[in-house]
């Protein structure tokens, strides 16, 4: 049984313990914001990019086939998967979530016969995948000096991507993340780059004319239509990070305080029969006498 010093030390120290999930939870609350509001800003571009990638490509000749970025190789063995977590933990399930839907997506390739790259952005990610896969890890990228994630971030990321396609080191690019809904709602995405995933032509579509042709466009268009994706998905992913943290940190926040409520009820309890052990001694050392 634990004395009245060993309960006082429990409590102070899971009082400690709550103000720095209090104070990180506000930290997150504060981030989230700044987070969230690049998120919702990036997306109607991300969405205007994706409409007018469709309607280059749904505008090409018959018969033409494209950039080899639209394309792709034409085989379908070689898969790089571009991995996206974060740079610290606790997030509760965060980084765990990403990193299962890598894991599955890895496996499932890998038992139909494909070949399998991992490339890792951020710390956590790596850490996790090369306790199961890390033959097929090619690299990590860290991004824990990066104070402000901005499309200069994305497009060294982007251009090594293209750079690795173009000397044929894979056929299929899939770059998974997580996307953000709701600071309670975070979904792991998987979203191919390469060839891209592009939308049916959008009806209606108002006809331009351009001095280039739908392919040459594309061919200018592509690659920054990747570095934009990527950028995108860390900002998704930052915000998601954030989201996830700032709910972390607030049931670690509610479960200290109900520790300190059990731990001050026990010592209360303990107190009081050790004060009333101490009546009985002395009321029966009396009688005694």
């Amino acid at each position: 049984m634990p004395s009245l010093k060993d309960l006082r030390n429990r409590i102070a120290s899971v009082k400690s313990t709550q103000k720095i999930t209090k104070a990180m939870q506000m930290v997150a609350v504060s981030k989230l914001r700044r987070a969230q509001s690049a998120v919702e800003a990036a997306r109607p571009y991300a969405d205007r990019m994706e409409t007018v990638l469709a309607n280059l490509a749904g505008g090409m000749a018959e018969g033409a086939s494209g950039p080899p970025l639209l394309s792709g190789t034409g085989a379908n063995s070689r898969h790089l998967l571009i991995v996206c977590t974060g740079e610290r933990g606790l997030c509760g399930a965060f980084n765990t979530s990403i990193v299962r839907l890598a894991r599955e997506t890895a496996n499932a390739l890998i038992a139909e016969g494909k070949t399998v790259k991992l490339l890792c952005i951020g710390k956590k990610g790596f850490d996790q995948l090369r306790r199961t896969h890390e033959k097929m890890i090619i690299d990590q990228i860290d991004l824990r000096s990066v104070r402000t994630i901005t499309f200069a971030t994305a497009q060294p990321i982007a251009k090594r991507v293209v750079q690795m396609f173009e000397a044929g080191e894979f056929d299929v690019c899939t770059l998974l993340y997580s996307r953000f809904r709701s600071v309670i709602s975070q979904i792991p995405t998987a979203q191919r780059l390469i060839p891209p995933e592009i939308g049916p032509r959008e009806e209606n579509a108002t006809a331009y004319d351009f001095e280039l042709e739908e392919g040459d466009i594309l061919v200018q268009l592509l690659p920054q239509a990747i570095a934009f994706r990527i950028y995108r998905a860390l900002l998704e992913n930052v915000a998601s990070f954030f989201g996830a943290q700032m709910s972390a940190m607030d049931s670690a926040t509610r479960n200290a305080g109900e520790m300190v409520k059990r731990y001050t009820l026990r010592y209360n309890r303990t107190r009081q029969a050790i004060i009333t052990k101490e009546l009985i001694e002395i009321i029966s050392g009396a009688e005694a006498l």
